[in-house]
């Protein structure tokens, strides 16, 4: 495609992107749009940042913040939408402005990931400007209490690929690094791309946390930090980091080990597929390639979600590759997930599927739980649909037509025999954005442009509904079961700290918010830059 089609498609899409809020700005300038736009920045870099680190909502007054948890002053949420988020929005907006600034304050961002960067080169959920001991009191506090977030109950001290966090931060490091091709971000950036290389065993897979840290168990559950992960996106978001690095990084000796890393884990998904008469995959793997439990929630299984975003991979693999042994049994994938359906009973606002079902069986487990804290409760499966717990819901939606129609396509349109001797097609890996979270963000908007203008308060934020919150720490949780039936509620009793959906309304400051409206704005201008030129 030469460079003016690009163009094109690039002025429609923003164009798209902006023209409900451009039919309905006629009353703003450019320049309106600028000075909001830095005024909401400053704020957020000298108010609400700490030391360039950020968590995911804060109070007014700042007596209170959240990241997926209640966070100390001190610590910084790396866990999307977190910091790296923010440095990515900075980046997006300093390359549709070019102004300094937003670079100054990707920089700032920067700044604070490298300081939490795990000496592996990956990052944990949070980090604790504070220290260690202080990270580890909170884990021992507050992390120790969630009763349904297992994985903020324990210290491990290490890295994680769950949840996006270290792959949002290197692609955001990544990005930074090539902005400028500044060389103080390179050795952070090829760390994080080491701590890839490292981890990765020989079956192509990634475990959910490396390096290996001594065993936790949850209850008698078994430790699942170093299973084979597929969950939250493990695989898929080491392999697009590993892409776009084949793709911008022009480094001879780093280009053969992407390549070997890449193909590893596409055969992994391969490998790990389970055999008839349940062709599907399982959130975890032991190293010897058996199903794993990982939460007491997630059981030991096979799950239909990650069954179809692993097919779409595959597919994806075969486009990248033109080698047919990644569409080898997609149709029979298909079929058994159809064989799923729930009964007409079941389905309940459009979730038609099992999420998890037992292997062997095929039947659906159905996810309970009992007692009212982290100390008293337990969760538990079985067949019965009655008393679902609400924060992991049983049932799910899947479309196998669609899946059906996309296999369809590329058998009836078979691509040529790859040629090349590295046998990857790279035109075709994905391309590292140009902007990363602008066009995410400002398709979530309902506002006008003026609208969105207006809305910035005095103090220089705008003001949004904090939609989670948690019970403040009151010390260990008890034995005693709590009054009340916490079997489907999001939260259990008053020590219970996970998060839970607030019901009344609570104005304060999140990066949400943040995100939306300067996507929406930074689009506008986008779209009118393009116009003029």
């Amino acid at each position: 495609m030469n460079k003016t089609k690009v163009l094109i498609i690039r002025l429609f899409t923003l164009l798209s992107l902006a023209m409900p809020n451009m039919l309905l700005a006629s009353e703003v300038s450019k320049v309106d749009v600028t000075k909001t736009m830095q005024r909401a920045t400053q704020f957020m870099t000298e108010t609400v940042s700490y030391q360039g680190g950020y968590v995911w909502s804060y109070l007014p007054d700042f007596s209170r913040r959240w990241g997926e948890m209640e966070a100390k002053p001190t610590m910084v949420w790396v866990q999307p939408p977190g910091t790296a988020t923010m440095g990515h929005l900075y980046l997006d907006a300093y390359h549709i402005t070019q102004d300094e600034s937003y670079y100054k304050a990707a920089q700032g961002v920067a700044s604070a990931l490298i300081k939490g960067q795990h000496p592996s080169g990956g990052w944990n959920y949070m980090f604790d400007l504070a220290g260690e001991a202080s990270l580890k009191q909170w884990y021992n506090t507050i992390g120790k209490n969630g009763w349904r977030l297992e994985e903020f109950q324990h210290y491990y001290g290490n890295a994680t690929f769950d949840d996006g966090g270290t792959y949002e931060a290197s692609v955001f490091l990544l990005r930074l690094y090539l902005t400028k091709k500044s060389p103080e971000y390179r050795q952070p950036l090829y760390q994080a791309i080491q701590f890839v290389l490292d981890s990765q065993y020989p079956v192509g897979g990634w475990p959910q946390r490396f390096p290996p840290a001594k065993s936790y168990s949850v209850k008698g559950q078994a430790d699942y930090s170093a299973n084979i992960t597929f969950n939250d996106d493990v695989a898929a978001n080491n392999l697009k980091l590993l892409a776009y690095c084949l793709k911008t990084l022009d480094d001879p000796k780093l280009k053969p080990k992407l390549e070997s890393a890449i193909f590893k884990a596409m055969d992994a998904f391969v490998k790990l597929k389970l055999p008839i008469p349940q062709p599907g995959w399982a959130l975890q793997y032991t190293q010897d390639f058996k199903p794993a439990s990982a939460r007491s929630y997630e059981p030991k299984s096979v799950s239909t979600s990650t069954t179809v975003h692993n097919l779409y991979l595959l597919m994806q693999f075969y486009q990248l590759t033109a080698d047919k042994k990644y569409l080898t049994g997609i149709m029979q994938s298909i079929d058994w997930l159809d064989s799923l359906k729930l009964a007409p009973e079941l389905i309940k606002n459009g979730r038609t599927h099992p999420r998890m079902v037992e292997i062997g069986t095929n039947k659906t487990l159905f996810l309970h739980r009992s007692g009212s804290n982290v100390t008293n409760g337990k969760y538990y499966v079985d067949y019965q649909p009655e008393y679902q717990i609400a924060h992991y819901p049983s049932i799910g939606r899947i479309d196998t037509q669609a899946l059906k129609q996309q296999y369809q396509s590329l058998i009836q349109n078979p691509l040529p025999k790859n040629k090349q001797t590295s046998n990857l097609l790279i035109d075709n890996l994905p391309n590292l954005p140009d902007l990363f979270v602008v066009n995410r963000y400002a398709k979530r908007q309902d506002k006008t442009i003026a609208d969105i203008i207006a809305a910035l308060n005095q103090q220089g934020y705008w003001p949004a509904q904090i939609d989670y919150i948690t019970h403040p720490y009151l010390g260990s949780a008890p034995e005693k079961i709590a009054d009340g039936d916490y079997r489907t509620s999001f939260v259990g009793d008053n020590y219970d700290t996970s998060p839970y959906p607030n019901s009344q309304p609570l104005t304060g400051i999140t990066l949400k918010e943040y995100l939306k409206n300067m996507s929406s704005l930074l689009t506008y201008l986008e779209a009118q830059n393009a116009q003029t030129h």
